[in-house]
């Protein structure tokens, strides 16, 4: 079986860090050891470690477990994705993804998919039912931010005390202003709306796509016959109009054990008929307790259907689709979890992005097959 270490999640590490020692979310929020903006190799797609402690992330000769080791990644560090390949698993891991690059093989569970767009920054704020700001993604591996309103309000952030900190590849956010640094830069002030402790950041604009209306506008509203159907033991998500499939992905929902093997049954996604009752095109999450807690910024796309806090979401932190992985909640990729987000009942409003339905008239999301 994998070394434990080789699996360890970005909230684990955090635990570790803030008792001295690194979900629904789990936290990116950690000290930045290289701030050099766009220092990534050249590829059509590149692979970002998920990994937060060093050297734990291996390249080997072959995708297998006893493969020469190459070399070790380090935290965040930037590879060119050339493609994905069937090999070898760890014993207990279903999944068999490796993603082979120009040094040798990744296990595809802990490298994130990304790429590296910078954009043409715009100059003036657009403006969405009388009110200016505008939502954005993150289209290069991460970007860094600094605070613009310190000190950190945040629990994590004010426990690891960190000076820097960083978004990640389609991470979706909000934008209230547009600044000069004065190198002559331009910077977004990233100001989140839904679940925010109140903390705003500034960021190299480049790093930015701008997120149109018509983007977002919703896929097939005038058919309220929908239906998404959540597999726990499959790890799947089906939607259906009336009785036709309509779209499938793999995802990630609750699992049973802790990262250290013990049993968390209560984060397992609930089975039964729910609802989706809120949605937001960008959400802070949090929650938990002290050591086992998480606190992440710009998780895009959320679809709420339970009301403690389950939701169908975004998800950069992992790309170990199709292994039960959260504390809870439905973890998808980006495309998916957007698609899934405009597709779904009720829709949402570019401006306030964000909306809450109690009617049980939305989208059900049907949880079925419990994890065993």
């Amino acid at each position: 079986m994998q070394d434990k270490k080789d699996l360890i999640s970005r909230r684990t590490f955090l635990k570790h860090s803030l008792k001295g020692a690194g979900a629904a979310a789990l936290a990116p929020y950690l000290i930045v050891k290289s701030a050099n903006f766009g220092d990534w190799p050249q590829g059509e797609s590149l692979g970002r470690n998920t990994i937060y402690i060093p050297s734990q992330l291996p390249i080997r000769s072959k995708p297998t477990l006893n493969g020469n080791v190459i070399k070790y990644l380090q935290e965040d560090e930037v590879v060119v994705w050339l493609r994905e390949v069937i090999g070898e698993s760890p014993v207990g891991r279903p999944n068999k993804k490796w993603v082979e690059t120009p040094e040798g093989y990744i296990y595809a569970p802990s490298l994130q998919k990304v790429r590296n767009q910078p954009n043409e920054p715009i100059k003036v704020l657009p403006e969405a039912n009388g009110e200016k700001g505008m939502w954005v993604e993150v289209t290069v591996p991460y970007v860094n931010m600094e605070i613009a309103n310190p000190p950190a309000r945040a629990p994590w952030l004010n426990e690891s005390s960190p000076t820097l900190w960083r978004l990640y590849y389609s991470q979706v956010i909000w934008v209230d202003d547009i600044q000069t640094s004065s190198d002559g830069r331009i910077l977004y002030r990233l100001n989140e709306r839904y679940g925010s402790y109140g903390d705003i950041f500034l960021a190299d604009a480049t790093a930015f796509r701008v997120i149109t209306p018509e983007e977002i506008a919703p896929i097939r509203p005038e058919i309220s016959d929908k239906k998404v159907v959540v597999n726990n033991n499959q790890q799947s998500i089906i939607c259906y109009e009336g009785s036709n499939e309509v779209y499938y992905c793999q995802v990630s929902t609750g699992r049973k054990l802790d990262d250290f093997g013990n049993p968390a049954d209560t984060w397992a996604t609930p089975k039964g008929e729910h609802w989706i009752w809120r949605k937001s095109i960008s959400y802070h999450m949090s929650g938990g307790e002290t050591g086992e807690g998480w606190d992440t910024m710009g998780i895009a796309w959320t679809s709420l259907f339970v009301g403690t806090g389950v939701a169908i979401h975004s998800t950069f932190w992992h790309n170990d689709f199709g292994t039960p992985k959260s504390h809870g909640c439905v973890n998808v990729l980006a495309e998916d979890a957007k698609w899934i987000f405009r597709w779904t009942l009720p829709v949402i409003q570019y401006n306030p992005g964000d909306f809450t339905d109690n009617s049980f008239t939305s989208t059900k999301i049907d949880v079925i097959e419990p994890l065993y």
